[in-house]
């Protein structure tokens, strides 16, 4: 249906994986080319460069959620400055009908259309190499606004573009503990929040910008991103059209972070029509999606982690939720078996995730000794 409404314009590159980071499984592969396409008002999907980029293209300039694989930087930047003439492109031209200084033909000698707006602002959604390997290559190409408020040498104010994250992300992309960091500094975000949620100071591009942080969901440091006027949500990786969602049980996720995540953001969709259309919703990886396909995901990902609950409380086994073949109704659309992630995987992390935990050790009470009363 929706081939009907989006027009995807293909750039055919060739791309190259990354080795993966240690205790994670293997980024995902790029594709063989780099798609754009429309979604709502300013805002754009860019697939093809491991995650889904969303972008939003305007008068203002462009911001990222996410910025994909490092080795697909280059193309990535290339879709940007395509989006960017094409905007440039639509702009009217300047009426030139009134005023003395319109009757000559100097202005129709000059070039009506200025320069386009570099890359304002990047947002990530989570800190896997294939959402954030391109941060460090398009926050450089880009610019951030500046202030009046700044200290230190001015002319590095303006250089390169802002990276929002929640605190959790730029800790696991850098190194708060003083060892090595996995990422060079250039990679990492430059202002991040630890409350539920953060806006952008100003409009940009016609949207109300909201990033939403959900708790314990594909990591501990998960968000999504609303855009009010055009009305689209990107999701990151707590949402996606491919497979079982991946859960980094050792970086904090949890199947039902996740499922709280699915209810935070259909809280945003308002359908057009029976759940079809309406509020567009930009999935981790995978098609374009409305609220009908995350609220089918939303029931699916209930239905199982219910089933996973009810059997944990029965006291079974790791080994026999897997023989119980609790996805085997969703596993011919969402099943999977690769080196990255496999149904079998998604079962153990949803029966991690679910059993309950310890009720922590009361604290020892220190020994007493009773003073004797005076004779």
């Amino acid at each position: 249906m929706r081939n009907i409404f989006f027009t995807a314009i293909a750039l055919t590159v060739a791309v190259a994986a990354p080795p993966g980071r240690a205790q994670q499984p293997p980024p995902r592969p790029a594709d063989q080319q780099i798609e754009i396409l429309p979604v709502h008002g300013s805002i754009y999907m860019i697939a093809g460069a491991g995650g889904n980029i969303t972008a939003s293209i305007g008068k203002d300039g462009v911001l990222l959620v996410d910025t994909g694989l490092a080795s697909t930087s280059d193309k990535v930047l290339d879709a940007v400055r395509q989006l960017q003439r094409q905007m440039q492109a639509k702009e009217p031209p300047f009426d030139m009908r009134w005023g003395a200084e319109t009757r000559g033909t100097l202005q129709n000698s000059l070039n009506p259309f200025g320069p386009p707006k570099p890359i304002r602002y990047i947002v990530n959604t989570h800190f896997h190499p294939d959402h954030v390997g391109g941060n460090e290559r398009l926050a450089k190409a880009g610019r951030t606004f500046t202030g009046g408020n700044v200290a230190g040498d001015i002319a590095d104010a303006g250089q390169g573009a802002a990276i929002f994250a929640y605190e959790n992300t730029l800790n696991h992309l850098s190194a708060p503990t003083g060892t090595q960091a996995p990422t060079p500094e250039a990679a990492w975000p430059t202002d991040t929040f630890h409350q539920e949620s953060m806006k952008l100071s100003h409009f940009f591009n016609g949207d109300g910008i909201q990033i939403i942080h959900v708790p314990s969901a594909h990591t501990d440091g998960d968000v999504f991103v609303y855009f009010r006027g055009s009305d689209v949500i990107s999701t990151g990786d707590m949402f996606q059209m491919t497979t079982y969602p991946f859960i980094d049980v050792e970086h904090g996720g949890g199947i039902n972070g996740i499922i709280d995540g699915c209810n935070r953001m259909l809280d945003f969709v308002i359908p057009e029509f029976r759940m079809e259309g309406g509020t567009m919703v930009v999935p981790g990886h995978g098609r374009l999606s409305d609220g009908a396909d995350l609220a089918y995901y939303r029931d699916m990902l209930t239905i199982i982690r219910d089933r996973a609950q009810a059997l944990i409380k029965q006291g079974k086994t790791l080994e026999q939720v897997r023989a119980a073949k609790i996805t085997a109704d969703y596993d011919p659309r969402w099943g999977a078996n690769t080196d990255r992630w496999s149904t079998d995987k998604f079962v153990e992390a949803v029966y991690k995730t679910l059993q309950p935990k310890a009720a922590p050790k009361p604290a020892a009470t220190p020994a007493t000794t009773k003073k004797k009363s005076p004779q």
